[in-house]
């Protein structure tokens, strides 16, 4: 017990620190996040086991709707929790098309060339400590800076202010998410079976995690922590 009580108040300063790596909670919290929704509300376009995770960083999408972006990618959806992890599989080399993103209003997806973002403003951000968030109407985009700050920029600016921001942001992320691992493996170790699968993303693990009961009674910070080091080792 006293292994676990300390594996999971780590991990919960680990993941809350800057609000970039909190998973679905096993019970809702009393302050939500800005960019959660409730599971119905949010519409997930890509398919397959693990389109409830972003391809990327393996983060449940739900939990930071407001800031998915989706994009097709060789002729499939996929669904990322923030415009850093567009950006990050763009600078792997991937062709990007039928950009959209969520309207931080409706909830809905609109194409990005649509969209006006708000780029700074005092919200927390999803990867970035530079928040950006999408709106379907300037007049909503200038409400929301006028309350919290930021600048009102299209797709184009938002996405060079992303880039700009890529490498600080991730260098941030990469030594949380080492650290996260760490305490994936601790978690593993204890509450999992194990597993031979090699796993190419934190997606992929968490996917065949929940698929194959390898481990029971895990809250979403910890499947998070798991499923980061099934996909790195």
């Amino acid at each position: 017990m006293k292994f676990r009580f300390f594996t999971i108040a780590l991990l919960s300063v680990v993941l809350y620190g800057a609000n970039l790596f909190a998973d679905a909670p096993a019970k809702p919290m009393k302050h939500k996040m800005f960019q959660t929704v409730q599971m119905d509300h949010a519409s997930l376009l890509q398919k397959g086991d693990a389109k409830m995770f972003c391809p990327e960083c393996g983060m449940t999408l739900p939990m930071f709707y407001k800031t998915n972006h989706s994009a097709v990618v060789h002729g499939e959806i996929k669904q990322y929790c923030s415009i850093h992890c567009l950006v990050e599989d763009q600078e792997k080399g991937s062709d990007l098309t039928d950009i959209q993103v969520v309207d931080t209003q409706t909830l809905q997806f609109i194409p990005v060339e649509k969209a006006f973002y708000v780029v700074g403003s005092d919200v927390k951000g999803t990867m970035s400590m530079s928040s950006k968030y999408a709106f379907g109407t300037k007049e909503g985009a200038n409400l929301f800076a006028k309350k919290h700050g930021g600048k009102v920029m299209d797709f184009k600016g938002a996405s060079m202010e992303a880039k700009k921001d890529f490498p600080k942001d991730s260098a941030m992320i990469s030594k949380k998410q080492a650290m996260m691992a760490k305490k994936g493996e601790m978690i593993y170790t204890k509450m999992c079976k194990p597993t031979t699968e090699h796993f190419s993303t934190p997606a992929q693990a968490k996917a065949y995690v929940l698929k194959h009961g390898l481990c029971k009674n895990l809250d979403g910070k910890q499947l998070q922590a798991v499923g980061l080091y099934l996909g790195k080792r």
